[in-house]
């Protein structure tokens, strides 16, 4: 993941901040939402996100002079899944947090730091009304988070390093595992440094930009874990692992974290990005999309939905102004403004529909808009942050570095992901 993905998954500090909400944090969580007057959000610090989320609060603040919102950016540094839970256990959490990653929330519920939103009069109703069929984000059948936004992962290149290794920038023809390959090494051929280059860090949510998407797509959405057991130790698991196997040991990518952003350097041709990377890239490189590979070549591949959630924080003590706020912030028309703020697809239902005038306007994002009707996410499941982690280890030692076979990455990940479910 070269600095600018890490930059959106890399969104906080780890930092206590003192928020205006009360410092009795703990306890389950749940009840009906009460208590009104100031409260305190957190944002992510990805540059448009800060500016559409200051101008929602302004314009709430405008209309609700006795109940206050005080946004401010998670600070730079750590990640903000560790500036979470340390704000929970020190009771100084914020009201809601925006850009909550899904994998997290399984431990925050187990810690007693989320509300449990189903539990809100109209809180399950408003969220599914919303957002649709979004089961998958529940957590022993309860909602500790509202799915706000998606960044559908898809193949990004770069059309000049395309058309200069032969490839037709416009019609690159790469959906098959062969294709895809064949067009790598045409590009390293040419004299660029890198074909793709996911990165190779250790990261718990690195394979979320490698193996996940590509094994969502070969499995027609099946999730690293599901009814309680890894589900990769499998012939998909395996071909996906091999493949991109391949690109390290043909050098093809790296196994070396770049030290610039790669694609702005021209060093690489492709990387496995969301919507969000558009605007990065508007001044620097000419950028095409098309759907992460499949062994086949199949067509509407599934991919990761890279979605974020809002999250209530139990510290909370005005819990009322907190709902009627995310309410607010994921109206359909805040939505449009996140929308035309980011170029990130609010989850909700009928979304080229609803904003069609929008994606007229800014025809790169079409493909990302389709492409968020087929995805699928993390699986909520206990531990996750350490299931990830466990299968990042045993994948990188695999395919990164050659140090183990792939059928004991496979097995050996498998096993320890069992063992962190079944606790």
């Amino acid at each position: 993941m070269n600095k600018k993905i890490s930059a959106v998954a890399l969104i906080g500090a780890f930092a206590l901040v003192a928020t205006g909400c009360s410092s009795g944090g703990g306890g389950g969580g749940g009840s009906e939402a009460s208590g009104t007057g100031p409260i305190d959000v957190w944002l992510s610090n990805n540059e448009q996100e800060v500016a559409w989320g200051k101008a929602v609060v302004d314009a709430w603040n405008k209309e609700h002079p006795d109940e206050k919102v005080n946004a401010q950016e998670i600070p730079a540094g750590s990640s903000s899944e560790e500036a979470i839970t340390a704000a929970i256990t020190a009771g100084t959490a914020p009201c809601l947090v925006y850009n909550v990653a899904p994998a997290a929330v399984s431990g925050w519920v187990k810690q007693g730091g989320l509300v449990d939103l189903s539990k809100i009069e109209g809180g399950s109703d408003y969220i599914t009304e919303r957002g649709g069929d979004v089961d998958a984000y529940a957590t022993d059948d309860s909602f500790y988070q509202l799915p706000w936004k998606s960044n559908p992962v898809m193949v990004m290149y770069n059309k000049a390093l395309f058309e200069a290794a032969g490839i037709d920038p416009e019609n690159p023809q790469m959906n098959t595992y062969d294709a895809f390959l064949e067009g790598s090494r045409a590009i390293v051929d040419s004299g660029v440094q890198s074909a793709i280059w996911p990165s190779p860090t250790a990261e718990f949510y690195q394979p979320w930009f490698d193996f996940y998407p590509l094994y969502l797509a070969e499995t027609d959405g099946t999730m690293l874990v599901e009814d309680g057991k890894a589900t990769f130790d499998s012939d998909a698991g395996r071909t996906v692992a091999e493949f991109w196997k391949t690109f390290y040991d043909e050098k093809l990518s790296p196994n070396e974290a770049s030290t610039d952003d790669a694609m702005s350097a021209g060093t690489t041709a492709m990387q496995l990005a969301g919507p969000w990377a558009i605007p990065s890239y508007a001044e620097t490189v000419d950028v095409g999309f098309m759907p992460v590979p499949t062994s086949d070549g199949r067509e509407n591949p599934t991919t990761f939905a890279d979605s974020k959630s809002v999250s209530m924080f139990t510290a909370c003590e005005n819990q009322g102004t907190a709902w009627e706020f995310l309410k607010f912030s994921t109206s359909e028309e805040s939505d449009g403004q996140l929308l035309e703020a980011t170029g990130q697809m609010p989850m909700r239902t009928g979304l080229t529909d609803t904003y069609g005038d929008y994606f007229e306007a800014n025809p790169n994002y079409v493909a990302f808009a389709e492409q968020a009707e087929n995805t699928a996410d993390v699986p909520s499941i206990p531990n996750s942050v350490e299931a990830w982690q466990a299968f990042r280890d045993e994948y990188s030692s695999a395919v990164i570095f050659d140090k183990e076979s792939i059928d004991d990455f496979l097995g050996n990940a498998a096993s320890k992901i069992d063992d962190l479910v079944a606790e």
